[in-house]
C-alpha cells in the first residue's frame, strides 16, 4: 500500500534518544527512505543535532545550546523521552553526513526558540558550511522559522516551510514562489485535500509528519497524498500498513 516515502523523524525516536547515533542505525536498519532531524547552532558555530534549543530538556547539560560550544554539547549525554539520562551523546550535522547513505535524503530543521535572527544565522551556517561540499545535494533545510526557510532557498537549497495553521493557503503558496521555497510541509491534522491542491497548483511539494499508526496513515494518504511522511519507526509503520492495505481496499 505505501509508495510513499518513509522519513525517519528525529533519526528515528522509536529506535534510540533524539537524533542519537542508536535512532539512526535503527532508522537504517528499518529501510529509512529518508532522514529527518533538528539542528541547534552553538556558541562557536556548530551545528548540534538537538530537538530542543534549551539543553536540560534533551541533554545533561544546562543553559541553551547557542551559549555553549560544540565540544561541551557533545560531551554531555543525551536523555531518553522520559527525560532519564542514556550512554549516548549528541551528534553533529557533520557527524550525521559523515555516516549515511551518499543518497539518503537528510532534512535539516533549523531550530532557535523566539528568535528570528538566530534561526536565519543557523540557516546561514548551514548552508555556507556544506555549499562546496558533495553532501549539499541531499540537504533539504526546514523550519517553521519562514526566515530560516528563506535564507536556505536563497542559499540555492532545496527548502520546506513546516505549516502550522491551515488559513489563506493562497497567500502561504504565493510567499513561497517569490521567496524560491520548494514545498511545504503539513502537520497532518491540518493536512486537507484542498489544502494540498492550491500547494500542488503553485508547483509546491507536500509532506507531512508526523505519523506513527498504520490508519491514520492511510487516512493522510487517502486524503493528499503527500510526497513523504514523517515518522518514529519507518520500518514498522511499512510492515503494518502493508498489513492493513487488502482489507481496507476490500471494504472499500
Amino acid at each position: 500500500m505505501v509508495e510513499i516515502p518513509l522519513y525517519a523523524h528525529r533519526l528515528g525516536r522509536e529506535y534510540g534518544p533524539d537524533s542519537s547515533e542508536s535512532a539512526l542505525a535503527g532508522a537504517l536498519a528499518a529501510g529509512a527512505d529518508g532522514l529527518e532531524t533538528d539542528v541547534c547552532l552553538t556558541a562557536d558555530e556548530g551545528l548540534a543535532l538537538l530537538h530542543d534549543p534549551l539543553l536540560e530538556l534533551g541533554t545533561t547539560l544546562d543553559g541553551w545550546a547557542h551559549e555553549r560550544r560544540l565540544a561541551e554539547i557533545r560531551s554531555s549525554r543525551l536523555r531518553d523521552r522520559y527525560g532519564r539520562p542514556t550512554n549516548q551523546r549528541p551528534l553533529a550535522l557533520e557527524d550525521l553526513l559523515a555516516a549515511v547513505p551518499s543518497d539518503l535524503v537528510v532534512q535539516v530543521e533549523v531550530k532557535a526558540h523566539a528568535d528570528r535572527a538566530l534561526a536565519e544565522r543557523t540557516a546561514r551556517v548551514i548552508c555556507e558550511r556544506f555549499r562546496r561540499r558533495p553532501q549539499r545535494r541531499r540537504i533539504e533545510v526546514i523550519s517553521f522559522h519562514s526566515a530560516a526557510v528563506a535564507v536556505a532557498a536563497a542559499h540555492g537549497y532545496r527548502a520546506r516551510l513546516v505549516v502550522h495553521a491551515d488559513y489563506t493557503p493562497e497567500a502561504l503558496a504565493a510567499w513561497a514562489i517569490r521567496r524560491g521555497v520548494a514545498g511545504v510541509s503539513v502537520e497532518h491534522f491540518l493536512l486537507t485535500p484542498r489544502l494540498a491542491s492550491i500547494m500542488r497548483l503553485a508547483g509546491l511539494s507536500v509532506s507531512t509528519g508526523t505519523v506513527n499508526d498504520p490508519r491514520l496513515l492511510s487516512r493522510v494518504v487517502a486524503l493528499a497524498a503527500p510526497d513523504a511522511v514523517g515518522t518514529d519507526r519507518p520500518g514498522e509503520l511499512r510492515a503494518e500498513a502493508g498489513a492493513i492495505a487488502p482489507a481496507t481496499a476490500a471494504t472499500a
